[in-house]
């Protein structure tokens, strides 16, 4: 059974609950899942890396290319 079948029988399963509990809990782990896959996607920056950025980072302060506090606020 491919994907795609295997998901149109879950939303079809799921439409059928009554139960709020059992709701509830698939809800949590989809939410949990959620999270699980966005934090996989994160992964720390070398020392290279790291080191690479401060220095771009004082590059642009050096020349200008930065938004004070009040800017930002402004803006958003």
């Amino acid at each position: 059974m491919d994907i795609q079948t295997r998901k149109i029988e879950f939303i079809q399963s799921f439409l059928k609950l009554q139960s709020e509990e059992v709701i509830s809990k698939l809800e949590k782990i989809l939410k949990k899942n959620q999270v699980d896959e966005t934090s996989e996607d994160l992964k720390p920056f070398s020392i290279e890396e790291l080191n690479n950025r401060i220095a771009q980072s004082e590059k642009d302060f050096d020349n200008g290319k930065f938004k004070t506090t009040s800017e930002l606020l402004a803006k958003y």
